[in-house]
């Protein structure tokens, strides 16, 4: 199966575990007899986590993936623990909301950092431990927001973008190599981002119908099965699979001045 078998000496490394998305796709992973190792900032709500996924072997490690140095150290520590990094979980992310006209710089750059500079740091450290072996999987989150340029969030839906392609063309490479590789795209998921992003949450959820909304443990578990069963590029939930193709559909001259009229961050400073 691309899932690589779960063993007594491997790991699954989730980025950004912390809390919402990530946590979930921890759990998932755990729930299929998956060790792994929880990889974020906030190491106190690793710790949490931890005592909750007592089924499996479960490692904490704190580490801000902002940080080229600690990523650069991170396989180093699985390994002098004695594990093997059988899958990746790029799920750390970061966002800014508004327009770019009043955006904060360093925002803007670091939300780069992490949504692309650390999943090419990462991703490319772990298919050259995993590539040799014949085996291995790597699951890069991105978002519907990358399926087109998005008014209100130009620099967030741009790393998106950057995930997907990144990630498909990564595929493409790794075909018949053992290595699987999938992109996860969530729709709407509440979950501390919005709240991280300087976004009203209120306002936010206000701008999305209800069904489009999804529990963050079903969109972990849509992740995870991409990679079991080796779908490659998913839209989690139907809404935002039938949402994002009509976009596709729609031309930007038409679109982007409707998404930026009715994108929440932009409304609030008409």
């Amino acid at each position: 199966m691309p899932l690589p078998q779960p063993s007594s000496t491997s790991t699954a490394v989730v980025t950004g575990a912390s809390s919402g998305i990530g946590a979930d796709l921890a759990r998932e992973l755990a729930a299929r007899g998956h060790g792994v190792t929880l990889v974020a900032r906030r190491e106190d709500r690793l710790f949490d986590l931890a005592k909750e996924l007592d089924s499996v072997r479960v490692e904490v490690i704190a580490c801000d993936v902002a940080d080229p140095a600690a990523r650069k150290v991170l396989f180093d520590e699985v390994q002098r623990r004695g594990l093997t990094v059988d899958v990746l979980v790029n799920n750390a992310g970061i966002g800014t909301m508004g327009p770019v006209a009043e955006a904060d710089v360093d925002g803007e750059i670091a939300q780069i950092r992490v949504n692309v500079e650390a999943v090419i740091d990462l991703t490319t450290r772990a298919v050259q431990l995993m590539v040799p072996r014949g085996r291995g999987a790597i699951l890069n989150v991105g978002s519907t927001a990358g399926f087109q340029p998005f008014p209100g969030q130009a620099g967030y839906a741009a790393t998106k973008a950057f995930v997907r392609s990144y990630t498909e063309g990564l595929r493409a490479e790794l075909a018949g190599s053992g290595v699987t590789v999938a992109t996860l795209n969530p729709g709407p998921v509440r979950t501390e981002f919005i709240a991280s992003a300087g976004m009203d949450e209120k306002a936010f959820a206000a701008a999305f119908p209800k069904f489009m909304w999804m529990p963050s443990r079903d969109v972990a578990k849509v992740g995870i099965d991409a990679l079991e069963h080796d779908r490659g590029d998913v839209i989690a939930g139907l809404p935002s699979q039938l949402s994002t193709r009509l976009f596709q559909l729609i031309p930007h001259r038409v679109l982007l001045p409707l998404l930026a009229k009715q994108h929440p961050a932009l409304k609030s400073r008409d």
